[in-house]
């Protein structure tokens, strides 16, 4: 078999470790989105960061007119149509130039999985992954940063052999109960301005 090879990172990380508004805002998406550590928030922006590099490059190459380039450019954005990041239909390089790193972190199996109404929150969503109670289609998903397609969104659920199948575990009845309480509840005013 051969030595194994070094791991390498699959991130970049802030050149500038102490910014206080980077810092504010990644804090932020941290919350939003339940994720574990700023690890994982660095990993979808460098995956952005790749896309964004093959759309400048592929645009360069298209004015160049090279004919390879123009089978890359198709391949890219069929990949981003089939990840979920982009609209189907017509669609450019440009689109690719306007994703956010928000359209990256919204294709995790740990957003969707909460967006679904399977779990009460994105914190809630990931132990619910991370235990195996979620799954794909009949296959059992135990990473929260899976990235589903678009093909795959409607078959997010509880795993068959998950106590949660059952519509009268407690957990799901608390879920319920909660959800039932948000929709009863007036929406909540802006606070008035003070003067």
């Amino acid at each position: 078999m051969g030595d194994p090879k070094f791991l390498r990172r699959t991130y970049d990380r802030p050149k500038h470790p102490w910014e206080q508004a980077r810092i504010e805002e990644e804090n932020k998406i941290v919350v939003k989105f339940g994720l574990k550590n700023k690890r994982e928030l660095w990993k979808a922006q460098s995956r952005l960061r790749n896309f964004r590099r093959q759309a400048r490059e592929l645009q360069a190459r298209l004015r160049a007119k090279e004919p390879q380039a123009e089978k890359e450019t198709k391949w890219l954005l069929d990949s981003l149509v089939s990840l979920g990041m982009l609209e189907p239909g017509t669609v450019t390089l440009d689109d690719v130039l306007a994703l956010t790193t928000q359209a990256i972190l919204e294709r995790r199996l740990q957003w969707l999985t909460y967006v679904k109404g399977l779990a009460s929150s994105p914190n809630a969503a990931r132990q619910l992954i991370v235990h195996g109670h979620v799954a794909l289609g009949s296959h059992r998903v135990r990473a929260p940063g899976h990235l589903v397609r678009r093909a795959e969104e409607n078959t997010i659920s509880y795993d068959t052999f998950s106590p949660l199948v059952t519509e009268d575990h407690p957990l799901r009845v608390a879920m319920k109960e909660k959800m039932e309480r948000q929709a009863a509840a007036p929406p909540s005013e802006p606070p008035a301005a003070a003067g």
